[in-house]
């Protein structure tokens, strides 16, 4: 019963902290059921990898990949590169994530932009258990995306209506979070090279394969100049 009760407390503490995530899933999440209905996957797919891969940009990206020529290289190299800042959030969980038990292979399974910022900032109220509360919290943002993901595939099914330039929505998504960041952004010489690279990258490589090269160009770029741009950064503070 107390292990019960321990659990209750934790799931009560949590649920507050994931109502803004529910919203912006439940959005997000249909859109991408049914943008994936657009393309001729069935429900069952965007249901699969919203729990298997759970990555709401590189599920997005998987879909192009999934209608591309088999490439398990190209497709390991654009995953890793979409998703390589999990293993910095990995890295700064690993004091909280301390004498979790088997929680925390949940809890690190389960990892994503929006739970990590909830685990890693939450002022956890007295009396709750940490590793039940930081488990309710990746629990439910998966619950939100899977559940709205799968709810989109079906909708998908029954909309009578033209669902014909759905897929420009990863378009639009991609363009919203960049303007978005770039708003936040004193300054630009991130924003200057992403776009530079991208362009770059363009003339050279052809719309199928410009993607990685691109990717490994802003890596570089970003590497040799870090110092310079914190300095700048820091000057214009």
């Amino acid at each position: 019963m107390e292990e019960k009760g321990i659990k209750r407390r934790a799931l009560k503490a949590a649920f507050p902290e994931t109502i803004p995530i529910m919203t912006g899933f439940a959005f997000l999440g249909l859109t991408y059921g049914l943008y994936m209905h657009t393309c001729g996957f069935s429900f069952l797919y965007p249901m699969i990898m919203a729990t298997v891969i759970f990555g709401g940009s590189l599920e997005f990206v998987a879909v192009t990949m999934l209608m591309s020529p088999f490439a398990p290289l190209q497709t390991f190299v654009m995953a890793l590169m979409i998703q390589a800042r999990h293993l910095f959030y990995g890295i700064s969980m690993l004091d909280k994530m301390k004498n979790l038990g088997l929680k925390k292979l949940y809890i690190i399974y389960g990892m994503c932009d929006e739970s990590f910022s909830i685990n890693y900032t939450a002022k956890i109220p007295e009396g709750v258990d940490k590793g039940w509360f930081m488990f309710f919290v990746t629990l439910l943002n998966q619950m939100y995306w899977v559940i709205s993901a799968t709810l989109g595939g079906l909708l998908g099914n029954m909309l009578t209506v033209e669902l014909k330039g759905l897929d420009f929505v990863m378009t639009a998504m991609f363009v919203v979070i960049f303007m978005e960041q770039l708003m936040k952004e004193k300054q630009y010489y991130t924003a200057v090279i992403g776009i530079g690279a991208a362009v770059a990258c363009r003339l050279l490589f052809n719309a199928d394969s410009f993607m990685i090269p691109t990717m490994i160009t802003i890596l570089v770029f970003l590497t040799v100049l870090r110092r310079p741009i914190e300095r700048k950064g820091r000057f214009s503070e």
